[in-house]
C-alpha cells in the first residue's frame, strides 16, 4: 500500500500494524498508541495520565479501556496484500467524528498558518507523540485538536473529515466553541454584540441583526483608530487627574501632620496645665492639714498633761494618814490649784476644714473641661459634616436669591414634602443618540460603538443626550437622578428644541431653550444661554430636580439619607425695593433675569447629557429612602 486510504495509521501514516480500534470507530498500530499514551502501554489506557483521547477526534476515553487487537481488520489488511493493490471493502469502515454536525457546512479552504512571532512559542501538533511534537499548521474546530502537516492527511482525504473547519492554530481551543452547544463560533449579534454558534443564531437570536465574524471585524477594525483616540484622550484625562489627586494626597498628609503636631503640643500644654493645678491642690491640702494638725495635737497633750496632773495629785491626797493633817491640807490645796489650772475652755473643735472646698474647685474644673471638650467635639463634627454643610450653604444660597420668599420649595424641607409632587420620568428612546445605551426606561450608559438605533426625527445626532417622555407645564414636577459614573448633566430642555443643532449649540444648558446641572468630576455647576456658574457643595449622588412652573423656577437639591440640601434654585430676580443697597452684578444672574422667564412659556421635558465616555446615569425610585437601585463601581 501506499500509506494512504482508510487502512492507514493516522499517527505513522504507514499501513496499519496491528491495528486497534477506539470506540470512536477510528483505527491505529498498537504500537503508534503505546507510544502516544506512554503510562497507558497496550495493556489499557488507566494510569496516572487520567482519562485518554482519540489523537484524531479527540474524544475521552474512560479510566482502565483494553486497547486489543483488531483481528478482523488484521485479516482483511492480509488479503489486501496478498492480492495486489485491487480495492477491498473493509467491514467496518472509517465513522464520522461525532463531534462533526449532522448538517456539515462547506469546508473552508486551508488557510497557511503565519510566522511565529520572535520569542513565542509555537501551537504544537496534538497527533504527534510526546516530546517530539512538531509545529502545528492547522487547527481543526471540530475536533479541537491541532495537527501538523503531515497529520493533517486525514482531513484532506477522508470524507467524514473534509467538512471539519481548519483555522490557523489556536492556543485555546475551547474559547472559539459554544460553551452552550459546543460548535465554533461563526456568527455576531449585533444587537447583544455577542459571538454565537449557528445554534444560538437559529434559536435564541432569531430575528437580530447576524452578520459572519470577519465582516463585525472590518467594521470593528474601522472604528479601532476611533475608540483608540477616546481611549487615549482618557488616559490624558487620568493622567492629570491622577497628578492632580497625588498632589491632593501629599496635601492632605502634609496638613494632617502639621495638625496632628499642633494638636499634641496643644495637649501636651493643657495636660501640663492640670498636672500643676494638680500639684497646687494637694500642695494646699497638705499645708492646711499640717496647719490644723499642729493646733489639735497641741491641746491634746496640754490635756492629757492636765489630766495626768489632776490623777497624781488625788492619788497623794488619798495616801495621806488620818492623823497627818498637815499633809492633808498641803495636798488638798494642791489638787485645787491642779484643778483650777485647767478649768478655762480650750479650743473646741473646726466648725469647717479649711482645705475641704479643694474638692469641689477640682470638680469645678472636671465639669468645665468636659463641657467644653464636648462642646468642641461636636462643633467639629459639625464642621466636617458633609449635610450640615450642605445644609447650611443650602440655606444661605436660598436666603441670598430671594430674602422676602417664604415657599419651602425655595428653602430647606423634608423629603416627604416633595415626594407630594413625584413625577415618574421615564427616557425616551427614540430621543437617544447612538452613542447612547439604554436600560429599560431607568438608565442610560454612554458607549465607545454606536448603536443600531432606527430612525427617527426626534433623535439626537451630535450630542450625546437623551430626554424624557411626556412634556411638563402648569403644575410642579420632582424627579430623581442618581449619579453612577462619570460627568453628567440633568436638567430640562423644550420640547420643540432641534435635536439636529451642532455640538456647541445643542449641548444642555448651552442655549436658552435649556439649562441644568453639571457634575465635572470635581464640583457641581449650572449651566443656562452657555454661562456657567460654580457652586460650593460637594458631591452627592443623588440629585433631585423640581420645576416649578407657576413661580417660574428651576431647583437642584443633594439628596442624602431622606434630607434635602439646596444646591441653586434658578429663578429670575424680583425687582429691587428702593433704599435696598446694591449687590455685585452677577452676569449669570442676570442673564436669569433676561431670558430664564422664557423657557417656562413652553412644554419642557426632562433632558440627560452624559459628556464622559464612562457617563452613567439612573433614574431614582421616588420611596422614601432613597437608596441606588444599581450597584456603584
Amino acid at each position: 500500500m501506499d500509506g494512504s486510504g482508510p487502512f492507514s495509521c493516522p499517527i505513522c501514516l504507514e499501513p496499519l500494524r496491528e491495528p486497534v480500534t477506539l470506540p470512536c470507530g477510528h483505527n491505529f498500530c498498537l504500537t503508534c498508541l503505546g507510544a502516544l499514551w506512554p503510562h497507558r502501554g497496550a495493556g489499557g489506557a488507566g494510569g496516572p495520565g487520567g482519562a485518554a483521547r482519540c489523537p484524531l477526534c479527540q474524544e475521552p476515553f474512560p479510566d482502565g479501556l483494553q486497547l486489543r487487537k483488531n483481528h478482523t481488520l488484521s485479516e482483511l489488511l492480509q488479503l489486501r496484500q496478498g492480492g495486489g493493490p485491487g480495492p477491498a471493502r473493509a467491514p467496518a469502515p472509517e465513522p464520522a467524528a461525532p463531534s462533526a454536525p449532522p448538517s456539515t457546512p462547506e469546508p473552508s479552504a486551508p488557510c497557511a498558518p503565519e510566522p511565529w512571532p520572535t520569542g513565542e512559542e509555537p501551537v504544537r501538533c496534538d497527533a504527534c507523540p510526546e516530546g517530539a511534537a512538531l509545529p502545528a499548521a492547522l487547527s481543526c474546530l471540530s475536533c479541537l485538536a491541532s495537527f501538523c502537516p503531515a497529520h493533517l492527511g486525514p482531513h484532506e482525504r477522508s470524507p467524514a473529515l473534509r467538512g471539519h473547519r481548519l483555522v490557523p492554530p489556536l492556543r485555546r481551543l475551547e474559547e472559539s466553541l459554544c460553551p452552550r452547544h459546543l460548535r465554533p463560533l461563526e456568527r455576531y449579534c449585533r444587537v447583544e454584540r455577542v459571538c454565537l454558534c449557528e445554534a444560538c443564531a437559529a434559536q435564541e437570536h432569531r430575528g437580530h441583526e447576524l452578520v459572519p465574524l470577519e465582516q463585525e471585524r472590518a467594521l470593528q477594525e474601522a472604528e479601532q483608530p476611533k475608540v483608540l483616540s477616546a481611549v487615549e484622550d482618557r488616559m490624558d484625562e487620568l493622567g492629570a487627574g491622577i497628578a492632580q489627586s497625588r498632589r491632593t494626597v501629599a496635601l492632605i498628609k502634609s496638613a494632617a501632620a502639621a495638625e496632628r503636631e499642633r494638636a499634641s503640643r496643644l495637649f501636651a500644654e493643657a495636660a501640663a496645665t492640670l498636672q500643676g493645678f494638680q500639684t497646687e491642690v494637694l500642695g494646699f491640702i497638705e499645708e492646711g492639714e499640717a496647719t490644723m494638725l499642729g493646733r489639735s495635737q497641741g491641746e491634746l497633750r496640754r490635756q492629757e498633761e492636765q489630766r495626768s496632773r489632776l490623777s497624781q495629785a488625788r492619788h497623794k491626797l488619798s495616801q495621806v494618814p488620818e492623823a497627818d493633817s498637815v499633809s492633808f491640807l498641803q495636798e488638798l490645796l494642791a489638787l485645787r490649784l491642779a484643778l483650777e489650772e485647767g478649768c478655762g475652755p480650750g479650743p473646741g473643735p473646726p466648725k469647717e476644714l479649711s482645705f475641704t472646698k479643694s474638692s469641689q474647685a477640682v470638680r469645678a474644673v472636671r465639669d468645665v473641661l468636659t463641657a467644653a471638650c464636648s462642646s468642641q467635639w461636636e462643633q467639629l463634627r459639625g464642621l466636617g459634616s458633609d449635610e450640615d454643610g450642605l445644609q447650611k450653604l443650602g440655606a444661605e444660597d436660598a436666603g441670598s436669591q430671594d430674602p422676602d420668599s417664604t415657599d419651602p420649595l425655595e428653602s430647606e424641607a423634608p423629603r416627604d414634602y416633595f415626594l407630594k409632587f413625584a413625577y415618574i420620568v421615564d427616557l425616551d428612546s427614540d430621543t437617544a443618540d447612538k452613542f447612547l445605551q439604554l436600560f429599560g426606561t431607568k438608565g442610560v450608559k454612554r458607549v465607545l460603538c454606536p448603536i443600531n438605533y432606527p430612525e427617527s426625527p426626534t433623535r439626537f445626532t451630535h450630542c450625546e443626550q437623551v430626554l424624557g417622555e411626556g412634556a411638563l407645564d402648569r403644575g410642579t414636577y420632582y424627579w430623581e437622578v442618581e449619579i453612577i459614573e462619570g460627568w453628567v448633566s440633568v436638567g430640562v430642555m423644550a420640547e420643540d428644541f432641534s435635536p439636529q443643532e451642532p455640538y456647541d449649540r445643542g449641548r444642555l444648558g448651552r442655549n436658552a431653550h435649556s439649562c441644568c446641572l453639571q457634575w465635572n468630576g470635581r464640583s457641581f455647576s449650572v449651566w443656562f444661554h452657555g454661562l456657567e456658574t460654580p457652586l460650593p457643595h460637594p458631591f452627592s449622588p443623588t440629585v433631585g430636580i423640581c420645576l416649578e412652573y407657576a413661580d417660574r423656577a428651576l431647583a437642584f437639591y443633594a439628596v442624602r439619607d431622606g434630607k434635602m440640601s439646596l444646591l441653586r434654585r434658578l429663578k429670575a430676580s424680583r425687582a429691587r425695593r428702593s433704599g435696598t443697597p446694591a449687590s455685585p452684578i452677577d452676569p449669570f444672574q442676570s442673564r436669569l433675569d433676561s431670558h430664564f422667564a422664557g423657557l417656562f412659556t413652553r412644554r419642557l421635558k426632562p433632558a440627560f447629557f452624559l459628556e464622559s465616555v464612562d457617563a452613567h446615569l439612573q433614574i431614582g425610585p421616588l420611596k422614601k429612602s432613597c437608596i441606588s437601585v444599581l450597584k456603584r463601581r
